[in-house]
C-alpha cells in the first residue's frame, strides 16, 4: 500500500490530551486519581448563557448558521474588542470557530507556505508546534530563563529571525508558566515586528484570569501593530465553556479571507446555538467571570505556599491564566520521570514540562482549574512522596 501522510506520522497527538486519557484509564480501572493536568475549568457554564443556547435550540436555531459568524456574535466581539481591548475592528475581520484551537490553525494556514519559520517562545503550550508544523511551517523556539522569570528582550528575539521568519507567536497569560507580558516585552515584539516585517499571532484565551493587579495588553494596540496582528481568543477559559467549542479570530481582511477559505471547507462554521451562547456570555453580567478569578485567585494562594514548603519544589507565583508550573530542584529525574513517578506513587496526574518545550524540562505543570478539596489531597500526597524525588 502506498505510505500514509509523513506531515501527519511526523506529528505526535497532544501531551494534556495523552495524560487526561491516561489518568480517565485509570480511573476506570479503579484507581483514585487526581487529574492536574487539563485546562478544563471545575465550574458549571454560567445559567444566563445556557439558557441562551436552550431558548435558540427551542426556537429552531439548529440548522446552518452563517459560515463567518451569526452578525449578533460578530457585532458583540467588535464590540468586546474595543471595550476591553482598545482595539477597533470592521466585521470582516472575525471569524467564529469551533474553538480557539481551530482559529490559531486557520491563521497560521492564512500566513504560511512550506519552510517559513514562526518564532515560539517556550515554555509555550503543547500545540502550537505541532500546529506550525502541520501547516508546512518550522517552529523556531526561543527558550527563555525561569530564572529570569521568562522575560526576554528585542535582541533575543532578534537572534532567531532569518529571511525565512513569517510570524512571531505569542500567549499573554502564557500556558504553562503563568506569565504576562508587559510594556517593555511587548514594545520588544512591535520593534521586531515592524523592522523585519513579521506578523504577530497573539493567543488571549487567558485574558481575563489576572491576579495581583496585573493588567491584559493586546500586541495589537502598540502603534501601528493592528495591521499586523492576529487576535486568537473564545469562551472556554473565562466562561467555562470548554466543551461548546467557542472561539473567534480577528485579523487584517485579507488574513481572515484566506483563513476563511479553509474554514469554510473544513468545518463550514460553529454550532448556531453555541453562537447565541456566546452573545449572552458577552453581553451579559460579567460578574461570573470575575467570581470564578477570585476562586482561583484563591486557589493559587494556597498551592503556590503549600508547594513552597516542601522540599525540592520551587513554585513561583503566577501572574495569570490558571496553571502553576513548579520546578523540580533536587532530582536528577527528567520531568517525565517526575510525572510517571507522581502518577503510579501519589495518583496525581500533571502534564511534564518538557511538552512545553526544553526550557520546561525538571518541571510540571499542574492545573487550578479544580476544587480546593482536590488540591488539598494533591498536596497531602505530594507531601509524602517529595523525599523520593
Amino acid at each position: 500500500m502506498k505510505p500514509l501522510s509523513s506531515r501527519l506520522s511526523a506529528s505526535e497527538p497532544s501531551a494534556t490530551v495523552a495524560v487526561a486519557d491516561r489518568a480517565r484509564q485509570l480511573r476506570a480501572a479503579g484507581q483514585d486519581i487526581i487529574t492536574l493536568a487539563t485546562g478544563d475549568p471545575d465550574f458549571a457554564t454560567p445559567p444566563h448563557i445556557v439558557d441562551a443556547a436552550v431558548a435558540a435550540m427551542r426556537a429552531g436555531d439548529t440548522h446552518y448558521p452563517p459560515a463567518r459568524g451569526r452578525a449578533d456574535l460578530i457585532e458583540a466581539i467588535l464590540a468586546k474588542l474595543a471595550r476591553e481591548n482598545g482595539v477597533h475592528a470592521r466585521p470582516g475581520q472575525i471569524v467564529v470557530t469551533p474553538g480557539a484551537k481551530w482559529a490559531l490553525f486557520i491563521a497560521l494556514a492564512a500566513l504560511l507556505d512550506d519552510g517559513d519559520e514562526v518564532l515560539v517562545l517556550d515554555p509555550a503550550w503543547v500545540s502550537y508546534a505541532p500546529m506550525i508544523t502541520l501547516n508546512g511551517g518550522r517552529p523556531v523556539r526561543l527558550d527563555l530563563s525561569a530564572e529570569e522569570n521568562y522575560r526576554f528582550t528585542a535582541d533575543q528575539l532578534r537572534t532567531d529571525v532569518t529571511p525565512r521568519t513569517k510570524a512571531i507567536l505569542v500567549n499573554s497569560p502564557n500556558n504553562p508558566t503563568g506569565r504576562v507580558l508587559d510594556g517593555e516585552e511587548l514594545a520588544a515584539i512591535a520593534a521586531v515586528a515592524l523592522e523585519r516585517d513579521l506578523w504577530v499571532i497573539s493567543d488571549e484565551i487567558y485574558e481575563h484570569l489576572l491576579y495581583n493587579d496585573r493588567r491584559h495588553m493586546s500586541p495589537a494596540t502598540w502603534p501601528d501593530m493592528a495591521g499586523r496582528t492576529i487576535i486568537i481568543n473564545g469562551f472556554s477559559k473565562a466562561y467555562a465553556m470548554t466543551g461548546w467549542r467557542l472561539g473567534w479570530l480577528c485579523a487584517p481582511e485579507p488574513v481572515a479571507a484566506l483563513a476563511m477559505n479553509l474554514h469554510s471547507q473544513g468545518v463550514t462554521s460553529a454550532a448556531s446555538f453555541a453562537m447565541a451562547a456566546g452573545v449572552a456570555a458577552l453581553n451579559g453580567s460579567q460578574d461570573c467571570v470575575a467570581e470564578m478569578v477570585a476562586a482561583y485567585d484563591e486557589r493559587r494562594r494556597f498551592m503556590v505556599g503549600a508547594l513552597n514548603e516542601l522540599p525540592g519544589i520551587h513554585c513561583p507565583d503566577p501572574e495569570g491564566a490558571f496553571y502553576l508550573f513548579p520546578r523540580f530542584t533536587a532530582t536528577s529525574r527528567s520531568s517525565v520521570e517526575i510525572a510517571e513517578h507522581l502518577l503510579e506513587r501519589a495518583g496525581i496526574a500533571a502534564v511534564p514540562g518538557v511538552a512545553f518545550g526544553a526550557s520546561g524540562e525538571r518541571h510540571l505543570r499542574f492545573t487550578i482549574a479544580t476544587s480546593m478539596d482536590e488540591l488539598e489531597r494533591s498536596v497531602e500526597r505530594l507531601s509524602r512522596v517529595a523525599g523520593e524525588l
